[in-house]
């Protein structure tokens, strides 16, 4: 039979599988370290059969669905490699915590000692190059399975699973784990890791994306750290962690007093926020978060807050400071990335501000998108003694914006969508895909921006959140975590039709199918008129009043 793999025509028998097609092809057009295969969209195992006439792509690395099989397959490593050192050890996998994953024993502490025992176990693992053998079963098996070895989160998602065949995985002797997704073909695969102890748990870093062959430098975070804590705190006052739990409250009819202490909870932490603003004694906030974090209706409800105090704050807006278009730095494909710092006049920024707040009235810019040009008109400013000045933009916790104001003149927020609900112990739903949701939903509500649209652009969304928003995260005087547990099942109402609708031969359907399978555990609920009319989630599903234009 005939294929196309990495756009070199190959001939080869039928059933050869896909990783012994990738020796048939010349030096110059294979890769380093693959880890799958992509055709039209669909993600296919190394060890998948190969299909005729078929034009494929070798997943490494570098790409999205090859870091996500090479996640699974690490994941199912260290599992494995703790089972063999404490058959009974309850494993949760929490969340990402920068380029690894935050990993704990339920109900116990991993010491240092413990940690260098499973990862000397996973290097064992790796030198013998295992199998990791995919089993397929019913459904019903797999709930005797579930059931036989006490995995009772396994088991009770299962009652949401739409489909009759579930997809085992196993190293070795180990026990057999679910996975939504492939997996590479054995432990050999996944040499490049590290685990470092943190707190009760462990983080287990992943290749540096940067530098694949080694392992991601392992960076503190205290204060990304606590809003995890937190929210942690939040699921076990909700009594919500795993989908199951979700899906269970939605079927009980108990989801509209869940809205209601969720949205509290967020309550009492934006005025915790303004309290220590008010305490900082500081005349500048500035807000930064990644794409779809609902920084606009958190600035508005900080608003209010603060109002509450006492107070009259204002807000600056930093898009009226853009740069003439033809003024710009430009990549090296000619374009121009709107989200480089020095897309601002900074220096206007800076003393702008400064000037606010001694009191002088300064002329605003105003800025034309359409022409990509400020306009000649100005409009003239001016703040009150005291009046605490809101700017909220992608740049707000970089010194460089404001590098004319004294530091303790200035109150730094980062606010992000820290999603903690996971579908099981052993697969989280990640915070990036539950940011994707939320932008889908508002690009096509009120953009008129159809899905696809807006997957084509996530990739340089993200880029440009890597390079000018994580970096900083740490300078911030405090932290919001605006994920809402409650979220999905209503965002599902709105993203999970469009999503079905992404045909296999879009650049898109990978993404897409991505989202369809956590979705496909979530059950939708219509209980939007329990959400208030200031939530957050608003931004995104409408009904927000603060973007009311009539009264």
């Amino acid at each position: 039979m005939y294929l196309k793999l990495n756009g070199y025509e190959i001939s080869c028998e039928m059933g050869i599988r896909w990783l012994d097609a990738m020796e048939l092809l010349p030096e110059q057009y294979r890769v380093r370290a693959p880890l799958g295969i992509s055709v039209q969209g669909r993600t296919f195992s190394l060890n998948d059969p190969a299909e005729e006439y078929a034009h494929a792509r070798i997943l490494t690395y570098a790409n999205e669905e090859g870091r996500r099989i090479y996640e699974r397959s690490l994941q199912l490593l260290f599992l494995t490699a703790v089972h063999r050192l404490r058959p009974d050890a309850h494993v949760r996998i929490e969340h990402s915590f920068g380029q690894g994953l935050y990993i704990v024993l339920v109900g116990e502490e991993m010491n240092a000692e413990f940690v260098a025992e499973i990862e000397r176990e996973m290097r064992a693992l790796v030198a013998q190059d295992l199998p990791i053998v995919r089993k397929n079963v019913t459904t019903d098996d797999a709930q005797e399975y579930f059931a036989r070895t006490g995995q009772t989160d396994r088991l009770r998602i299962l009652d949401y699973r739409q489909y009759n065949h579930f997809t085992l995985y196993r190293i070795d002797d180990g026990p057999e784990d679910y996975f939504y997704g492939e997996m590479t073909p054995s432990t050999g695969f996944v040499n490049v890791f590290s685990l470092v102890p943190y707190g009760p748990g462990v983080v287990m870093m992943q290749p540096d994306i940067d530098n694949p062959e080694h392992s991601a430098p392992f960076r503190n975070l205290p204060k990304l750290w606590r809003v995890y804590q937190e929210t942690a705190e939040w699921n076990k006052i909700l009594r919500c962690e795993n989908a199951a739990d979700l899906n269970e409250m939605i079927d009980g009819h108990h989801l509209r007093e869940f809205i209601r202490v969720s949205e509290a909870l967020q309550e009492r932490k934006i005025q915790s926020i303004a309290d220590r603003f008010v305490a900082s004694g500081a005349r500048l906030i500035l807000i930064a978060g990644p794409s779809s974090s609902g920084k606009t209706t958190f600035a508005h409800r900080l608003s209010i807050a603060l109002r509450v105090q006492g107070l009259r704050p204002v807000k600056v807006s930093l898009d009226d400071y853009y740069r003439n278009r033809n003024e710009l730095p430009r990549e090296a494909d000619g374009s121009i990335d709107l989200e480089r710092i020095d897309t601002l006049d900074t220096a206007l920024i800076s003393d702008h501000l400064k000037r606010l707040m001694d009191g002088e009235t300064v002329e605003l810019p105003e800025y034309d998108f359409n022409t990509g040009m400020r306009r000649e008109q100005t409009h003239p400013f001016r703040v009150e003694a005291g009046q605490p000045i809101i700017i909220e933009g992608i740049h707000g916790l970089n010194e460089q914006l404001t590098e004319g104001i004294e530091r303790k003149l200035k109150f730094k927020i980062y606010i992000s969508a820290l999603t903690m609900l996971n579908l099981d112990d052993h697969n989280r739903i990640r915070t990036t895909d539950a940011r994707l949701l939320r932008r889908i939903v508002r690009d096509y509500q009120f953009r008129g921006t159809p899905p696809e649209a807006t997957m084509a652009m996530w990739n340089s969304v993200r880029h440009g959140e890597e390079n000018y928003i994580f970096p900083y995260q740490e300078e911030a005087d405090a932290m919001f975590n605006s994920s809402l547990t409650y979220e999905l099942p209503i965002m599902k109402k709105y993203a999970y039709p469009a999503l079905l609708a992404v045909k296999p031969d879009s650049p898109h359907y990978t993404l897409a199918r991505r989202l369809v399978k956590f979705l496909n555990y979530i059950q939708t609920a219509d209980v939007e008129d329990e959400i208030p009319v200031n939530s957050l989630l608003r931004e995104f599903i409408g009904g927000c009043c603060f973007y009311r234009e009539t009264d």
